[in-house]
């Protein structure tokens, strides 16, 4: 599977620029000062790329889910906002593999030979029998292990981008739940145990939000490429301490960050936003 940090070109919903331009000419002006290659999805319907493109598998390879969740579906106002991924990847010239497994982007945090979900996958294959589910899944991605993470209570996509990152193969990075219930906080940090990763915590600080739909203080929600980290900042206190953190997590990355407050409003940041894959170079900039 194709890390976050062998990806060399980032593709963003052409509906970003729109719903958030001030946002996007920050962004904009980031991508140019870290030497990122960006172009531009067409036909989108909504900006968390990430979501709804497919995973890649390797440089060619690449397979579509079914990117249908019940929290879009249950609502006419929500399933609109559902795109087209067919046809996008259509346009962009990606053949890729399709499953009727409902999967988003943002559930799969990745690397070479593995892959942390939240356990909403089988909350959203309710007619998959969990073993299948599962095996099924360990052949589409190619990987060798599956770890599972309990859903964030209160996150209604259920999704583990924005609560734990890999660092590198034996070691992740997590938010701080420490301010969480204590049931959760438990069960997380049972389940991270269970991987048998080596974890860092990261600062974890969403708690001046006036909703649990809103994701400001989440830093884990970072952009990662090639040669490049992007963290979201908040005004926060913690913003400069986790710039500093990731500096030293990172050596050989240049640690760029951007305010990302607007997008954190309706719910996520960097990583929700971003397609970043390791392209071809026959692949089309749109």
């Amino acid at each position: 599977m194709i890390r976050d940090d062998q990806t060399n070109f980032l593709y963003l919903a052409d509906t970003l620029p729109k719903k958030y331009p001030t946002f996007f000419t920050r962004l904009e002006k980031t991508l140019l000062d870290c030497g990122i290659e960006y172009a531009l999805l067409p036909g989108t319907k909504d900006v968390w790329a990430v979501d709804y493109m497919p995973i890649q598998i390797d440089t060619d390879r690449f397979v579509r889910f079914r990117s249908e969740p019940p929290y879009l579906t249950k609502y006419a106002v929500h399933r609109k906002t559902i795109s087209d991924t067919a046809e996008i990847c259509r346009q962009l010239g990606i053949a890729a593999v399709p499953s009727d497994i409902i999967l988003d982007g943002g559930n799969v945090v990745k690397w070479s030979n593995q892959v942390i979900m939240t356990d909403r996958i089988f909350q959203d294959n309710p007619t998959y029998e969990r073993k299948k589910l599962l095996s099924t899944l360990h052949e589409l991605l190619e990987v060798d292990r599956i770890q599972l993470i309990p859903e964030q209570p209160g996150d209604f996509t259920g999704h583990a981008d924005g609560m734990v990152r890999f660092l590198d193969e034996n070691t992740v990075l997590i938010n701080d739940f420490s301010r969480e219930k204590a049931s959760f906080h438990r069960a997380f940090e049972t389940a991270i145990h269970n991987t048998g990763l080596d974890h860092i915590k990261i600062p974890y600080n969403v708690y001046q939000n006036k909703s649990n739909s809103q994701a400001n203080g989440d830093y884990i929600n970072y952009l990662q490429m090639e040669k490049t980290i992007i963290l979201p900042t908040y005004g926060l206190d913690e913003d400069e301490a986790v710039r500093k953190q990731f500096e030293g997590l990172f050596p050989v990355h240049k640690i760029a960050t951007v305010d990302s407050y607007e997008i954190a409003n309706d719910g996520g940041v960097l990583n929700c936003i971003s397609w970043n894959i390791e392209r071809r170079s026959n692949l089309t900039k749109n």
